[in-house]
């Protein structure tokens, strides 16, 4: 008789933390991926921290889970799983890549990476064909060890960090079949996967995979207005206080606006730098222009930049080689046609052209405050720049072609062994 057995056909998702608000386009990329079909549950290696949610967090439909943050936290359920993951078939396997791993690096996070991954395994259920990490870094080391544990594919998505602050040795091990790398990886930008593609042992196994947005979550742009010379030039940003961010040569520039320019700088964001830029902006006198409205929602994110006259993003790269891939927020600007002021750091170039889209600026604080002065002084100029950003977007940067390709990619996956 035919075997009538339901085939295995789920998905675990692995995550840093869940919900977060600086990661909208996770959240964003999943609830699109539940819609399109896929059956999945969230595994994730934090608890929340932030206050607020994004409205797409509660359309995600999917239990989440969380794994021991610290391991020390759960003696008993980390006892318990690592005994039983010795009964598992890939125990073996797994033990050797983690010795080899750890040998590299032994440090407390490659251990709870190994502890977590022991629960991840046991405690998944039995009709779990897969798993796919958001970040490639700690998420897929848990996600990779798992998946090895099981017998079971893996496969990831990468964005910045992830890819630049982790070792080549083990993005090489995580992109080859040898050692029980990834099936397949995506990443949000062109040069990120380029740079994945050379690492990995067939360069096939990397796509790129632009998040894109979905417009239908969006209002329609405003009707907005040139603004007059005497009216106040209303600029935002929105990201975290950390390094990459460049908020302190921004913080610089404002101070070399000249005092014949009447304008207000809003900042949308948490972080580790909160009081360095807050300090920051009162040695400079700035503090009476300057709104810090900390962690906010994206539908206020949204409206703040619907009341904008510009949008600034001094990416850079950090010292210890972090730096942003394409922020999504660069795109959720342009689809409230509000004007873009940005560096060429890393794939900003790939969704904005100096001159073109936007403009990108050296991150030097006189090249942003030349830019932030030109750009205020010529309404025409920056609105022209808004238009073409905006039809960018619609063009070239939609979430739909993404969804369909990852859709397709995870369903090849699951139906490996089917």
């Amino acid at each position: 008789m035919a075997d009538t057995r339901a085939k295995p056909s789920r998905l675990a998702i692995v995550v840093k933390g869940w919900p977060r608000l600086s990661e909208t386009f996770i959240a964003q990329e999943l609830v699109a991926l539940e819609e399109a079909g896929l059956e999945f549950d969230i595994w994730s290696l934090r608890h929340p921290t932030d206050q607020k949610t994004h409205p797409l967090h509660e359309r995600l439909k999917a239990a989440v889970h969380y794994l021991p943050e610290y391991l020390r936290d759960e003696p008993a359920r980390v006892a318990r799983a690592m005994g039983a993951a010795v009964d598992l078939p890939g125990f073996d396997a797994a033990a050797a890549a983690y010795a080899a791993d750890v040998a590299r690096d032994d440090t407390a996070n490659r251990r709870r990476r190994w502890g977590q991954a022991c629960v991840l395994a046991t405690e998944m259920p039995a009709d779990v064909a897969g798993l796919y990490a958001h970040f490639l870094h700690t998420p897929s080391s848990v996600a990779r060890y798992g998946a090895i544990l099981r017998g079971l594919p893996w496969s990831f998505s990468a964005h910045a960090k992830d890819i630049w602050t982790s070792p080549e040795w083990e993005l090489r091990e995580k992109l080859s079949a040898q050692s029980y790398g990834a099936t397949f990886g995506a990443t949000c930008t062109r040069f990120g996967a380029e740079h994945l593609q050379g690492l990995a042992d067939n360069p096939a196994r990397v796509d790129l995979v632009y998040h894109g947005l979905d417009l239908s979550r969006f209002p329609e742009p405003p009707k907005r207005e040139l603004r007059a010379p005497d009216d106040a030039f209303q600029m935002m940003s929105v990201g975290r206080l950390v390094e990459k961010k460049g908020f302190d040569n921004l913080i610089d520039a404002l101070a070399l606006l000249p005092a014949t320019l009447n304008w207000r700088w809003t900042h949308i964001g948490g972080g580790a730098l909160d009081a360095e830029m807050r300090e920051r902006a009162e040695k400079h006198g700035l503090s009476d222009r300057i709104i810090w409205r900390g962690a906010c929602d994206q539908p206020e994110v949204i409206a703040a930049m619907r009341e904008a006259d510009l949008f600034v993003l001094p990416s850079r790269i950090a010292a210890d080689g972090d730096r942003d891939g394409l922020p999504n927020v660069l795109m959720e600007a342009a689809s409230q046609r509000l004007p873009i002021l940005s560096t060429p750091v890393s794939a900003i170039p790939e969704f904005i052209e100096d001159g073109v889209h936007g403009v990108l600026s050296s991150d030097a604080p006189p090249a942003l405050a030349a830019a932030m002065l030109d750009l205020a002084q010529k309404p025409d100029k920056a609105a022209g720049l808004a238009d073409a950003a905006f039809e960018r977007l619609t063009a070239d940067f939609l979430m739909h072609p993404g969804i369909v390709h990852l859709t397709s990619r995870l369903n090849a996956m699951l139906a490996r062994d089917a």
